[in-house]
């Protein structure tokens, strides 16, 4: 008992602010590596993601939701009020980038909802649509940040 806790306890998903870990401010076309270094790399010595724990997962999710926020309520209107093209540009990759970043987290999240589920023996079809949903989005999202490789990226923080 003792050793397991103390190896889940250091696994801990600790909750960060959005500044803390976004990604848009680095040059496009590595998105998807950035933000798997920020959701999947923590959990590399997870054997089963049905052992992640409840914090942790919600971590995730409420760090998501910021990734979301941020596209809504900074990048949208920054592309909008940008002052030249070059400006709206640089920020229309960031919001790729975060678009990266949000789903990389929800992915995580639903691929952990689902190993818990299995694990209860529960039906799982829902998450698994809603995992490929996510999973075809985070796929279309990369693909247009590395079109962009290694041009500049601006974020909102």
């Amino acid at each position: 008992g003792t050793i397991q806790s103390h190896a889940l306890h250091r696994r801990a998903f600790p909750l960060r602010e959005y500044a803390d870990f976004q990604i848009s401010d680095t040059p496009a076309g590595n998105a998807q590596a950035e933000a798997e270094a920020i959701f999947v790399q923590p959990f590399a010595g997870v054997a089963d993601l049905a052992t992640v724990s409840d914090e942790d997962r919600d971590n995730i999710e409420a760090m998501r939701k910021l990734a979301e926020d941020a596209e809504t309520e900074r990048f949208n209107p920054a592309i909008e009020a940008a002052a030249s093209e070059e400006e709206a540009n640089a920020l229309q990759r960031g919001k790729i980038k975060n678009k990266v970043l949000k789903l990389t987290g929800i992915s995580q999240v639903r691929k952990i909802d689902l190993a818990k589920a299995r694990a209860a023996g529960k039906d799982t079809s829902s998450i698994e649509t809603k995992l490929a949903d996510s999973l075809k989005k985070l796929s279309k999202n990369i693909a247009t940040d590395k079109a962009s490789a290694g041009l500049a990226s601006k974020g909102v923080v």
